[in-house]
């Protein structure tokens, strides 16, 4: 199989309240972005990488590839205004010899090889699929400060990246969005409007997206409990 590998990494950080990008906000010494690029290094499947930056970050990213270790081709590219946008740009960079291709957010950085691997092997047998877990908590549906309904968790999922498709089916599903004006939160759902099924890969909680001040502080611990060159 013949990957490429976007890395979404065009997020701000306002709500880790730090001065840099949040891809480049440090996890025991080393900055976010690292961690999935020394993941990425360790699979052979992966013949590119995409990188989607905020502009005037060429310099930084640049040293964080060399840190990585990463032996293929990468581009790095700004990306866009939302997420959906950075995607499209950096899809566009990709090779037109992937078979498939798999997306992660950099503020994942505790995605494992093993849970790349699954997913991208799952993509190229099915057409896509995602990291996900299912949901633990009871949920609750709330209007204006109150509950209205209490939710039957079965059968749902909290969705996480990695999420690998098939190259042709990812390209088919942002053309359509691109078109429409169609906006998703993630790919997955952008490819589920074209008819797309997408299998679920189960994941793990320590999968966990580093959004806020509270989740940077759980990251760090986990940071420091792994070996990042």
């Amino acid at each position: 199989m013949r990957a490429s590998a976007i890395i979404v990494a065009a997020g701000s950080g306002i709500r880790l309240g730090s001065g840099e990008p949040k891809a480049f906000v440090k996890l025991h010494g080393h900055p976010m972005l690292r961690y999935s690029l020394t993941t990425l290094a360790t699979l052979p499947s992966i013949a590119e990488v995409i990188i989607a930056i905020p502009a005037g970050m060429e310099r930084k990213t640049r040293d964080e590839v060399a840190r990585a270790g990463l032996e293929v081709p990468v581009k790095i590219t700004p990306g866009g205004v939302e997420r959906q946008d950075s995607v499209r740009i950096a899809l566009a960079l990709s090779s037109a010899e992937a078979e498939v291709i798999v997306i992660h957010d950099a503020a994942r950085p505790f995605a494992d090889a093993a849970l790349f691997r699954r997913c991208l092997e799952a993509a190229a047998a099915r057409g896509a699929a995602i990291a996900a877990i299912a949901v633990s908590d009871t949920l609750k549906r709330v209007a204006d400060g109150v509950i209205h309904a209490t939710v039957k968790r079965a059968g749902l999922y909290q969705a996480q990246t990695p999420q690998a498709f098939q190259r042709r089916l990812l390209v088919a599903a942002h053309e359509r969005a691109t078109r429409e004006r169609i906006v998703a939160t993630d790919d997955a759902d952008l490819v589920e409007q074209i008819g797309g099924t997408v299998e679920i890969v189960e994941a793990s909680a320590l999968n966990l997206k580093i959004t806020t001040k509270s989740d940077l502080i759980i990251a760090e611990s986990l940071a420091a409990s792994m070996k990042v060159r």
